[in-house]
C-alpha cells in the first residue's frame, strides 16, 4: 500500500459499511435523535420543566398531532421522555428524564453549530 492511501485509509475514511460494530452506540444515538421531530420534542423539553401536549404541539406546529402521540411514546419507551397524569385534574404532562436531561448540553451544542453555520 502506498504511503498516501495508507494515510488515508489512517486519517478519517468510513469503515467498511457492513461492520457497523465500531460505532453502534452512536447509530443507536442517532437511530433515537435523528428521527424526525425528536430532536425538536426533546429541545423543547430542554427547555421547561414539564410541557402539556398542547404546547408541545404549539411548539411544533408542523408536526400532525398523530405523528406527535407517535414519537412521544417512542421517546417514552426509549426513556428519554416521561409521561405524567396529575390525579386530581388528569392533565398529562410530559418532561425529560434523567436520560433525556443528559441531553441538553448536546443540544444546547446543536443550537450553538446552527448560529454559526445554518
Amino acid at each position: 500500500m502506498s504511503q498516501e492511501i495508507e494515510s488515508k485509509t489512517k486519517m478519517g475514511d468510513c469503515p467498511d459499511p457492513e461492520d457497523y460494530s465500531l460505532c453502534s452506540h452512536f447509530i443507536d444515538a442517532f437511530a433515537i435523535i435523528g428521527k424526525k421531530w425528536n430532536g425538536l420534542i426533546i429541545s423543547s423539553l430542554c427547555d421547561t420543566n414539564a410541557m402539556r401536549f398542547k404546547d408541545l404541539a404549539r411548539c411544533i406546529s408542523k408536526c400532525s398531532d398523530r405523528v406527535l402521540v407517535e414519537r412521544l411514546k417512542e421517546l417514552e419507551k426509549d426513556g428519554i421522555v416521561n409521561r405524567t397524569v396529575d390525579e386530581k385534574s388528569g392533565i398529562i404532562s410530559y418532561t425529560l428524564t434523567q436520560k433525556g436531561a443528559d441531553l441538553q448540553p448536546v443540544f444546547e451544542q446543536v443550537h450553538n453549530w446552527a448560529d454559526k453555520w445554518a
